[in-house]
């Protein structure tokens, strides 16, 4: 991985997933992260421990860090945080609302002494706004945003499967990070930063948002089927297994019957010609599709799709992500062991990276205090 940002000091009070995720990327990247965690520790350690005794988004998301325990309640604790705060680059903070500034550690003030600092705060509804002093996590910002709406089938709502409002605030927040320092570099200046849950996946909701603005179109939740394209969705097959194909014209409409179902009437049939006729004879569709499907194995029905050039995904189980041919894995110590995980998403120059351990709490107060101990005097 290149070290782009060695030499940055980041400090991160942090808890959970949103603010842990973008002080992880900035580790990643080779910036310094000390991350602060109350004496009992971020509580995100212990969402579970199914990684031999360590939580799956601890172990993800808190690779390379040095861990401090702070109490910033006591004045000694609070002085020694201020003194990393003035040889720091970045600051990051996703405490509940108005908890940092009655801390003593108020974004404005602090780049009022450190005007080069980059400040990051991580809410719920934002910084204004009515909603502004209300707690928020993921699954009730999946709600609030109208995400669960669109999410699901005929049958109800559904929570998409992972907490998709914090990583999509700290993916925001780690853009708008980078840009942060892009712009110092050019002004000298830091500059505040305000990401919250709610407004990173309303940006993700702007197409359903200006299809019922503009059109009056409310998405249907349509389960592993697409709303609007016929066919394009999962189907079972004889085994068991379920694979998810797309048809995207009517060359590939053309194909897929041929040589997907064998049925190359059927691209001549009326119901089936064009594909708003499709979608309004759904149904009909659907049965001559899971009648050919159904009696035949995953494998076969997959190689007849790629026979026709037909997209398409298999609906993967746990089982089949985990002997996935195609993930890529990292390596990375914790207090309890060493970890393989799913690679991140982007490489650089080819080259898996490679990323420092998840630290056990607070393996890193003692040598932070002595490091730190002498700025706390001088600013006293």
């Amino acid at each position: 991985m290149p070290r782009d940002l060695e030499g940055m000091l980041v400090v991160s009070v942090e808890q959970a997933v949103a603010a842990p995720y973008v002080s992880g990327r900035l580790a990643d990247a080779g910036a310094r992260v000390i991350k602060v965690e109350r004496p009992e520790g971020d509580f995100a350690r212990h969402y579970d421990s199914l990684v031999h005794g360590e939580s799956a988004y601890f172990v993800w998301l808190n690779r390379g860090k040095e861990s401090i325990c702070l109490d910033l309640k006591e004045r000694a604790d609070a002085e020694l945080l201020a003194a990393m705060l003035d040889r720091a680059d970045i600051f990051i903070q996703n405490l509940a609302p108005g908890v940092i500034d009655r801390l003593g550690f108020a974004p404005d003030a602090l780049r009022a002494r450190n005007p080069r600092l980059i400040t990051c705060s991580i809410s719920g509804y934002g910084e204004e706004g009515p909603y502004r002093d209300l707690k928020a996590y993921d699954l009730l910002v999946q709600a609030e945003s109208g995400l669960s709406s669109i999410t699901g089938n005929a049958a109800g709502s559904a929570r998409v499967g992972v907490s998709v409002c914090d990583i999509a605030a700290g993916m925001t927040a780690f853009q708008a990070v980078l840009q942060a320092v892009i712009g110092r570099e050019r002004t000298g200046q830091g500059r505040h930063i305000a990401v919250s849950l709610y407004h990173a996946l309303a940006d993700w909701m702007n197409v359903p948002f200006l299809q019922f603005a503009y059109g009056g179109k409310v998405p249907e939740r349509a389960g592993l089927n697409h709303p609007t394209i016929a066919p394009y969705g999962a189907y079972a097959c004889a085994d068991g297994k379920a694979v998810l194909f797309s048809i995207q014209n009517e060359r590939e409409w053309g194909n897929f019957c041929t040589e997907v179902l064998g049925m190359p009437e059927l691209a001549a049939d009326p119901r089936f010609a064009g594909n708003s006729q499709r979608v309004a004879s759904r149904a009909d569709l659907d049965a001559a599709i899971t009648a050919v499907f159904g009696a035949h194995p995953r494998d076969e029905m997959v190689a007849r799709l790629e026979k026709g050039r037909i997209a398409y995904g298999r609906v993967s189980t746990m089982d089949d992500l985990v002997a996935h041919p195609q993930n890529r894995y990292v390596d990375v110590e914790t207090p309890t062991g060493p970890v393989r995980y799913l690679a991140p998403g982007a490489l650089f120059d080819r080259v898996v990276p490679d990323f420092g351990p998840v630290p056990a709490l607070g393996a890193h107060s003692q040598a932070l205090r002595r490091e730190f101990g002498a700025a706390v005097a001088e600013r006293i």
